[in-house]
């Protein structure tokens, strides 16, 4: 059974070199072989893209949230009260946050005022979560480890197709050349034969 299995493979194996133009085909010329090459080496190129980008995606999410945890170390995360209600979220904007007053008191007792998002519908002296800078200044929160994943995996997929579009067009491009030579030998030898074949049928 694993024989026959084994000579299936190799049978399959040949067969797909031939169609490649790898196996003693005198009717493949030299321009055909050049042709399977090109295309060969394409598809080899795209698989090997896949690892290529994967890596970079992985690289790119790691380097992402290696500067979320430094920005979590540098920042300071204080409990805020707000000192204003929010408006309704506008329809079909997309915005889900708003910028109003809001207070805290830092370690040394004293109150603190400034400005940050919150989220629509938020009422006044609601408890929000808000992110200090060395300044004792209201900054951005650190992006979530969530945020570093879908960004590494975007940028690997990207790299991944548009590595992909740019060999498909190089094979293409590649191949026109060798069409046109394909149809000079073409008339270069229609030339030999027809006189022979107007011969044969008249």
């Amino acid at each position: 059974m694993s024989i026959g299995r084994s000579r299936s493979g190799e049978l399959w194996v040949l067969m797909r070199a031939r169609r490649l133009g790898y196996g003693r085909n005198p009717l493949r010329r030299r321009v055909d072989r050049i042709e399977s090459a090109i295309v060969l080496g394409a598809v080899l190129a795209a698989l090997l893209m896949i690892p290529i980008a994967a890596a970079t995606g992985t690289a790119l999410r790691n380097a992402s949230d290696h500067a979320a945890a430094h920005r979590r170390a540098v920042l300071t995360q204080v409990q805020a009260r707000t000192l204003e209600d929010t408006e309704s979220a506008p329809d079909g904007t997309g915005q889900v946050d708003t910028t109003v007053r809001v207070t805290w008191i830092d370690p040394a007792g004293r109150p603190h005022e400034g400005r940050a998002n919150v989220a629509f519908g938020t009422k006044k002296d609601a408890e929000v979560i808000v992110w200090l800078d060395s300044s004792g200044a209201i900054t951005l929160p650190p992006r979530p480890a969530g945020d570093s994943a879908a960004i590494g995996s975007a940028v690997g997929l990207s790299l991944a197709m548009v590595s992909w579009l740019l060999i498909a067009g190089l094979a293409r491009l590649s191949v026109v050349p060798l069409n046109r030579r394909r149809m000079r030998a073409w008339e270069r030898e229609w030339e030999i034969v027809a006189p022979r074949w107007r011969h044969r049928q008249g």
